[in-house]
C-alpha cells in the first residue's frame, strides 16, 4: 500500500443546512483544514489470507528489494507450518522479479510466485482489503509524522485480526428484489 504519506485523509462529516433567510438559501459549505502532505512518507507491506481473512502488515520506509526480502521473512513464521504451497500472487515490480526473491523460493520451497499480468490491476486480490485498511486506519485523520500512520495501520490490523472473517471479492450485495426488465410491475404490488 502506498506511497502513503502523513497527511490528512479525507472523511466524511455531515454538513449542516442553514435555516433559509431573507435571502439567504445557501447551506453551509464543507471545510477541510489546508494541508500540502509534503510530510514523511513511505510504504505499508501486506500479505492476506482471503480463506480465513488472517492479515499481516509491515511499514517500510522504502519500496526495495531488501525491504520485500524482509517482508518475506516477516510472512514466513506468519503462515501455519501445516501450509504446504503458498502461492503469492505479485504484480510486476521489478522487485518482485529481483535475484533475491528467486533465491528466497529456493531456500523456502513451499513458495511460489504468480504474477498477474500487466495492466490487470482488477485480478489483484489484495486491493479490495487495501481499501479496506485504508477505511479503518485513515480516513477522517490528520497524521502529523509517518509514526502516527504506521500505529494507526497496526491498530487497523489489529482490530481486523479481532474481527476476521473470510474475504469474498465482488460487488455488494443489494437488499433489494430485482426486477426483469420489459415487464411491468402494477403499482398495487410494489
Amino acid at each position: 500500500m502506498g506511497p502513503e504519506s502523513a497527511k490528512s485523509f479525507l472523511g466524511q462529516q455531515v454538513v449542516h443546512a442553514l435555516p433559509p433567510s431573507e435571502g439567504n438559501q445557501s447551506a453551509e459549505r464543507a471545510k477541510q483544514e489546508i494541508d500540502d502532505g509534503r510530510r514523511a512518507k513511505s510504504y505499508v507491506f501486506g500479505a492476506f489470507q482471503p480463506a480465513t481473512g488472517e492479515a499481516l502488515t509491515v511499514p517500510y520506509d522504502r519500496r526495495t528489494t531488501v525491504n520485500w526480502i524482509d517482508f518475506l521473512d516477516h510472512g514466513e513464521p506468519w503462515l501455519p507450518a501445516e501450509v504446504e504451497r503458498v502461492y503469492a500472487i505479485l504484480d510486476t515490480l521489478s522487485m518482485h522479479r529481483a535475484t533475491d526473491g528467486l533465491l528466497f523460493c529456493l531456500a523456502h520451497p513451499r513458495w511460489e510466485f504468480v504474477f498477474q499480468p500487466t495492466y490487470a490491476a482488477s485480478w489483484n486480490l489484495i486491493e479490495p482489503w487495501w481499501k479496506t485498511l485504508r477505511s479503518l486506519a485513515l480516513k477522517g485523520r490528520r497524521f502529523e509524522t509517518w509514526q502516527e500512520v504506521c500505529d494507526a495501520v497496526a491498530k487497523a490490523t489489529a482490530y481486523w485480526k479481532a474481527h476476521r472473517h473470510p474475504f469474498v471479492w465482488g460487488r455488494r450485495r443489494r437488499h433489494r428484489p430485482r426486477r426483469s426488465s420489459g415487464i411491468a410491475i402494477p403499482a398495487n404490488v410494489r
